[in-house]
């Protein structure tokens, strides 16, 4: 009973064109994976408030270290704390940020009927995870920071996708909505799937995994794992190339990280 309209997260002519009377919420990631898109929350949510819909964000990319999206004008933020959270990749769980009213009213009804509670044990890893969250997003956007600058340009790399690059296309709103350009870097191997793989293969201090947000650096292929499932023409229009490689920079060394990257792009 639910009806959805996908828009362009990046038109605003498209949010607006989607708006109807009787639109309940909209929703979107303001970093998007893996092709680190960055949406306008402030332009959004002014539409959707205009229509009364509630403006729910998925922020995990973004972090809340970079990221105050309720400011922006968000009514629910969202984050999975399995990523820099807990930063460890130790236990799976979320968090859902909003208002008393919000919280207490409808969405704790729901809860108390349909479960989902954490476990005491997964709430102490979170709550751990919290004192160095700060500390480690910061050394990992600081990694992403360089092996960007690094990659970008480089004979091997197609393109090198950082939102704190000068030529990512929402630079500007990147620096004024979040202040850095976060802990993820995306490198579209030229030479196709064959070449990203070997350039995976030969990471030394890079793991592979799908997952994202620990103190380890972490690459992953976006195309044949997280986002498998998605027809092609899907991936086309989102720019999600087979040479696509999403890596989430941890707090190793920068110069150790970037000489690791720089190394397996000599084998792609």
């Amino acid at each position: 009973g639910v009806e959805v309209t996908l828009v362009d997260g990046l038109d605003l002519d498209q949010w607006r064109g989607a708006m109807r009377a009787d639109t309940k919420a909209v929703f979107f990631e303001s970093v998007s994976n893996p092709t680190l898109e960055v949406i306008d929350i402030r332009a959004v949510a002014e539409i959707a408030h205009g229509v009364g819909a509630l403006v729910v964000v998925d922020n995990v990319f973004a972090t809340p270290v970079f990221s105050r999206a309720v400011a922006l004008g968000a009514d629910v933020v969202v984050y999975s704390t399995t990523k820099h959270i807990d930063g460890g990749g130790r236990a799976l769980g979320g968090v859902i940020c909003g208002t008393r009213d919000y919280i207490r009213g409808p969405l704790e009804t729901y809860m108390k009927h349909t479960g989902g509670a954490m476990s005491p044990f997964h709430a102490w890893i979170m709550l751990n995870g919290m004192q160095t969250l700060d500390l480690r997003v910061r050394a990992q956007a600081a990694n992403a920071a360089a092996v960007a600058s690094a990659t970008a340009g480089h004979a091997k790399v197609a393109r090198a996708i950082y939102p704190g690059l000068m030529d990512h296309p929402q630079h500007a709103l990147v620096m004024e909505q979040m202040g850095s350009g976060g802990t993820m870097v995306s490198l579209d191997i030229a030479g196709g799937q064959e070449a990203a793989f070997r350039f995976l293969n030969a990471l030394e201090i890079v793991k592979i995994s799908n997952n994202l947000g620990d103190a380890k650096s972490i690459a992953t292929h976006p195309a044949t794992t997280t986002h498998q499932r998605l027809p092609q023409e899907q991936k086309d229009l989102l720019g999600i190339t087979p040479g696509l490689v999403r890596i989430s920079m941890g707090i190793e060394d920068g110069a150790d990280l970037v000489a690791d990257v720089m190394q397996a792009l000599d084998h792609a």
